[in-house]
């Protein structure tokens, strides 16, 4: 099991959402085919097919625990990541 699979599994269990890394989430949502965009620290994420629409900010080096949990409900959702994604 790679590391953003280990990652993805830390996400679902829902266990640690506060202590999930910033630049690690960004990084699994580019590896599940998100398209990221910058603006000042916001990291805006889409893709087709996805209705929603992901805005990550940043809390020092760390994502927070809101927008882990609205990940997390995309990912169940649209049952993105079920291959692996290292």
């Amino acid at each position: 099991m790679g590391k953003y699979s280990k990652l993805k599994g830390k996400i679902l269990s829902g266990t640690a959402d506060s202590n999930i890394e910033f630049r690690e989430l960004c990084r699994l949502l580019i590896r599940l085919g998100f398209e990221e965009r910058v603006r000042g620290d916001h990291h805006i994420f889409v893709k087709e097919n996805i209705a929603e629409i992901i805005n990550l900010q940043p809390n020092v080096s760390k994502a927070k625990p809101y927008q882990v949990k609205q990940v997390r409900s995309i990912l169940t959702k649209y049952m993105l990541g079920d291959a692996d994604v290292d």
